[in-house]
């Protein structure tokens, strides 16, 4: 699909050691940080409000962010945050914690929407009451970097994917100190969904000159410092280039979008309540095979810039996803359902609303080859089995 006019969103981004400190420079009078007990506990919300005070700020914490954020969680925040009334949001945490800010803004701002009614065709206001600050303690959601939030609606056990050019945030702040606190597997987990997201940004056809390059450069930073972000989780340099990994995919993804990995890992993490960087990071080689033939040249680029070679009579699908394999194993992910210890009956039961929540996805309309309901049931099988995809 070409364009003949398109666009590039990012926020302002502010990195490097000692990036917090940035929020003593911002000006305001109230500031509301959106997180989650474990980020309190770790003493990082501290920290910010230390700085924001330094500011000038009064400040208020929300500190009751769920895993997986439900609508309902996003409107009790929401409502907190409006009585408080800021003109500073400030989303700190994991990728659940920044976008959960994203959608309370946009309550908070727009006090006769739903969050279900966020979409790229409804005008929101914002910016009118409130900036936002997007601060990642994770490597790997990029949300800090994207316009859009996935959100739960637990009912009818869906993630929904809310995307809108304005709910980009406004700074991003990447601090290597804050990931250096993640345990192996969180590490692991978080860097698959990044390597995923530049994979699926580079592989899309929406896909820029721009947003190529900001891509293969994750792809990059992932392969040589993922593995030892995970064996050694204070080495600060290594920790840094992941958190710089999980924000430039989220800038190439933003601006070119996703595919069949994320629909299916969505529908795996709102219908089985399975971890989105586990599933995103299980799913990347089977989509990688599936579309073998038509994004074989942009396989084929991506090993030239790891410096991989394909032998004689293999494909650059093949040993693309070969190689994403090798890493997952070195950093102890999974590779199918079944080795998860998915039971097969827990499987059969929920395949139905799998792929019809595969299916009720946008993503897989960007990717190389769109799956027919039929192959995205087929995928789940073979994610399931573990079986090499050959259709």
């Amino acid at each position: 699909m070409v364009f003949s006019l398109w666009w590039f969103l990012s926020p302002e981004i502010v990195f490097g050691e000692d990036a917090l400190d940035y929020l003593e420079q911002i000006k305001g009078r109230r500031a509301f940080i959106v997180t989650d007990k474990t980020i309190c506990g770790l003493g990082f919300v501290d920290i910010v409000v230390a700085k924001l005070r330094k500011a000038g700020m009064e400040v208020q914490v929300f500190d009751g962010v769920e895993r997986e954020p439900s609508v309902e969680n996003v409107s009790k925040g929401a409502e907190t945050l409006t009585q408080f009334a800021p003109d500073w949001i400030i989303g700190l945490g994991g990728g659940s914690c920044i976008d959960a800010a994203k959608a309370m803004w946009v309550l908070y701002e727009n006090p006769n929407l739903r969050v279900e009614e966020i979409n790229p065709m409804t005008e929101l206001t914002l910016r009118q009451k409130a900036k936002l600050v997007a601060i990642p303690t994770t490597s790997g959601t990029g949300s800090e970097a994207t316009w859009a939030a996935v959100i739960t609606e637990p009912k009818e056990r869906r993630k929904m994917e809310l995307p809108s050019k304005q709910l980009i945030a406004d700074i991003a702040i990447l601090d290597p100190a804050l990931p250096t606190l993640m345990p192996p597997e969180l590490t692991a987990d978080t860097g698959m969904d990044a390597l995923a997201h530049a994979v699926e940004a580079f592989a899309s056809t929406w896909s820029t000159d721009f947003t190529d390059a900001l891509a293969l450069k994750a792809i990059k930073l992932v392969f040589e410092n993922l593995a030892k972000a995970c064996s050694n989780r204070k080495d600060r340099q290594v920790r840094e280039r992941m958190h710089n990994a999980a924000t430039l995919a989220g800038m190439a993804f933003s601006n070119s979008q996703l595919g069949v990995a994320h629909a299916m890992a969505h529908s795996l993490g709102g219908v089985l309540k399975l971890p989105h960087g586990k599933t995103v990071g299980m799913m990347l080689p089977y989509v990688i095979r599936f579309s073998r033939k038509e994004a074989a040249e942009r396989y084929a680029d991506i090993l030239q810039n790891l410096g991989v070679s394909t032998g004689p009579g293999e494909d650059s699908a093949d040993v693309l996803a070969s190689t994403v394999e090798r890493l997952m194993r070195q950093i102890g992910e999974t590779l199918s359902l079944e080795e998860w210890g998915i039971g097969r009956e827990i499987f059969t039961n929920a395949l139905d609303l799998l792929v019809e929540r595969a299916c009720e996805s946008t993503l897989p309309a960007l990717s190389p080859r769109v799956p027919s309901e039929a192959e995205v049931r087929k995928l789940f099988e073979y994610a399931y089995e573990g079986r090499r995809v050959d259709f």
